[in-house]
C-alpha cells in the first residue's frame, strides 16, 4: 500500500510504501476510493489538537471498498462500498457508551488521529463505525458527506428549529447544511471572511438568500448560527446577529481563543453550545436523509500524493468545496 504519512507535527506528509494490514476482530480492511480532505486534518497535522499517534496516516472522510473481513464481521461483505468517518471507535462500556451518547465516549478512537486514516490505497477500519453510502453519490462526491457532511447535520440539529439560520465560514460543511437546511424551507444567511467575493457567490449558489462578510450584520436578526470556521473572535460578532432566544453553534472540534464579551451579549437568553464528534445513529439518520434529497456537492480532486498541496490550500482558505484525495 501508499500512504502519505505524518511524522512530525508541523511537518509536511511524507509518502510511504507499507505492508499492506491485515485486519483484527471485528474489522475490516478497505481499499480507499476517495479520502476528502478536512479542516480537522490540518488541526492534526498542524499540531492544533494534541498528542495524535505518530507516524500517522491522516483523513476521516473514507469512501472505499470491503477487500478483507476480520474475524466476527457479519454486517459487510468483500466489494461492498463503505463509508468511515473520524468517530473510529468506542469503549462501549462508559455512561456516555450506555446512554446512546457515544460522541462523549470516554475513552474514543478518532480516524486519522488515533487510529491511521484514508491518505493511502488502504485503510483498517472497525467494523461497527462504518456506514453504508446511499447509491445516488458517487465515491468522489460521498466522501465529504463523512464529516463535512455528518458534523454539518449535527451541527443544524443542535440549532433547533431556527427559521433565519446563518453560517459562519463558507466551506465544504457550509455548503452541504445550507442546501439541508434550505431543503426544510430555512432561510439562510452566510458570513465569509470580509471581502470574499468568491465565498459569497458560491453561498448564493447553493440557495443562501444574503452573503455578506462576517464583519456585517444580517438583515434581519437570526434565530441561530452556527460557525464552522476556527476563530474565537467570530463568537461574539455571531452573537450580535442573534435574536433574543437565539442559539449559536461552535461545529469544529478547535476553535482559538475567545474573546472576552460583554454579558449584555449573552443575555435574553442566548445559548452557546458545541458539537462534539458524532454517533453512529447520526450516520445512519443522515445518510438516509441525504439518500432522498439531492445535494449539490462541489469537490475537487486531487491525486493522493498532492495531499500536502490540498491542505496548503485548505490553510489559505483556497478551495471552493471540499479537496478529495483519490488513491
Amino acid at each position: 500500500m501508499r500512504a502519505m504519512v505524518l511524522e512530525s507535527v508541523t511537518h509536511p506528509l511524507i509518502q510511504q510504501e507499507r505492508n499492506t494490514p491485515f485486519p483484527g476482530p471485528g474489522e475490516l480492511l478497505i481499499e480507499v476510493s476517495a479520502c476528502a480532505v478536512c479542516r480537522t486534518d490540518l488541526h492534526v497535522v498542524d499540531g492544533e489538537l494534541k498528542h495524535p499517534k505518530l507516524p500517522l496516516i491522516p483523513g476521516h472522510e473514507i469512501v472505499g471498498r470491503v477487500v478483507g473481513l476480520g474475524e466476527g464481521v457479519v454486517d459487510f461483505v468483500r466489494g461492498e462500498r463503505v463509508g468511515v468517518p473520524w468517530l473510529g471507535r468506542t469503549c462501549g462500556i462508559c455512561h456516555y457508551c450506555l446512554t446512546q451518547r457515544e460522541n462523549l465516549c470516554d475513552s474514543p478512537g478518532f480516524t486519522g488521529y488515533q487510529i491511521d486514516g484514508g491518505f493511502a490505497t488502504h485503510t483498517i477500519a472497525n467494523a461497527r463505525c462504518c456506514l453504508r453510502i446511499p447509491a445516488a453519490y458517487d465515491d468522489l462526491h460521498a466522501a465529504p458527506l463523512l464529516c463535512a457532511g455528518l458534523i454539518g447535520y449535527r451541527s443544524l440539529r443542535a440549532a433547533g428549529g431556527a427559521e433565519r439560520l446563518g453560517i459562519y465560514g463558507f466551506g465544504a460543511a457550509a455548503h452541504i447544511v445550507a442546501q439541508i437546511a434550505r431543503h426544510e424551507t430555512r432561510r439562510v444567511f452566510a458570513f465569509s471572511r470580509p471581502g470574499d467575493k468568491v465565498a459569497q457567490a458560491f453561498a448564493r449558489s447553493v440557495g443562501c438568500e444574503w452573503a455578506g462578510g462576517s464583519d456585517q450584520l444580517p438583515p434581519r436578526p437570526l434565530d441561530a448560527a452556527i460557525i464552522f470556521a476556527p476563530v474565537g473572535e467570530l463568537v461574539p460578532i455571531a452573537l450580535r446577529s442573534l435574536n433574543k432566544g437565539g442559539t449559536l453553534v461552535l461545529g469544529g472540534i478547535h476553535m482559538s481563543t475567545i474573546p472576552a464579551m460583554s454579558y449584555e451579549l449573552f443575555w435574553g437568553e442566548r445559548v452557546i453550545r458545541s458539537v462534539a464528534n458524532l454517533t453512529r445513529q447520526d450516520g445512519i439518520d443522515f445518510m438516509k436523509l441525504v439518500s432522498s434529497v439531492h445535494l449539490d456537492i462541489t469537490v475537487e480532486p486531487m491525486a493522493l500524493a498532492d495531499a500536502n498541496e490540498a491542505l496548503s490550500r485548505l490553510r489559505l482558505g483556497r478551495l471552493t468545496g471540499a479537496a478529495v484525495l483519490v488513491p
